[in-house]
Formats: C-alpha cells, structure tokens, sequence
C-alpha cells in the first residue's frame, strides 16, 4: 500500500491533530507534517511546487477524532 508511513503517521498522532488541525488538510511526508491548508486544492497546488505529486499524501483532519473521512483525490 502506498503512504503506509504517513498513514501510520497519522494514526500514531490523531488526538494530537485533531486539537490543532481540525477541519484543515494537512499535507504529509513520511513522517512530518510538511503545510496545513484550508482545501484539498490548496494543498495540493502549493506541495505540487515544490515535491512530485503522489510523494506526498493530504489528509483532511476531521472535527471529531472518533470519525474517518476517506477522501479520493
């Protein structure tokens, strides 16, 4: 599977980005959150700058930790 790490990642520090990041899309690369955007095009627009699409993975924090929002870019 691809983005096993970031997913990992994130799943390691859900709580921790819940409090700060909800409702945002956050942009991750290995294990590093890398931007924190308002949309998934933003994010997407502003990371494609600098890294290759499909190196990086954004992910949209939900407002409820307890909630998994499956996106499909």
């Amino acid at each position: 599977m691809h983005f096993e790490r970031e997913q990992a990642f994130y799943e390691e520090n859900r709580m921790e980005l819940c409090k700060k990041y909800a409702g945002k899309r956050v942009v991750i690369v290995s294990d590093k959150i890398l931007g924190v955007y308002d949309s998934d095009k933003e994010a997407m627009q502003e990371t494609a700058k600098t890294l290759p699409r499909g190196s990086f993975m954004v992910k949209y924090i939900p407002l409820d930790p307890k909630k998994e929002v499956i996106r499909l870019l």
